[in-house]
């Protein structure tokens, strides 16, 4: 996958505020809820909450790792462990809009998302 196309939705259907809220879902458990959802062009992604499971750190998750949402059940699944989110680049809300920390995040989720 691309470093690009990690920050683009798979689906068009999906919009950033309309996943504000739901559970975020890894392989292999619960990771937190939507704090905060962006559906900007290129630069799409999920704020995760993350609450006592990663002493109330929260996380940048790339549009591009979302595997699929289930509405009904209020979950978004992501196509990555809770190791793999756990050991990503520390998220800075300071430097969100800033390319260089977007392109070290996206090849970090890129180079998962592939998997």
């Amino acid at each position: 996958m691309a470093t690009t196309d990690i920050w683009t939705y798979r689906d068009d259907t999906l919009v950033g505020n309309a996943l504000v809220g739901l559970d975020v879902v890894a392989s292999d458990g619960d990771i937190g809820k939507v704090d905060e959802a962006t559906d900007d062009a290129g630069t799409s992604g999920l704020v995760v909450d993350t609450g006592t499971w990663i002493l109330g750190t929260k996380v940048l998750l790339p549009a591009g790792v979302i595997e699929r949402v289930d509405l009904d059940e209020e979950k978004v699944y992501v196509k990555l462990t809770k190791d793999e989110i756990k050991n990503a680049p520390e998220y800075d809300e300071s430097r969100r809009a800033d390319e260089d920390y977007r392109a070290r995040l996206g090849a970090y989720y890129g180079d998962r998302g592939e998997a």
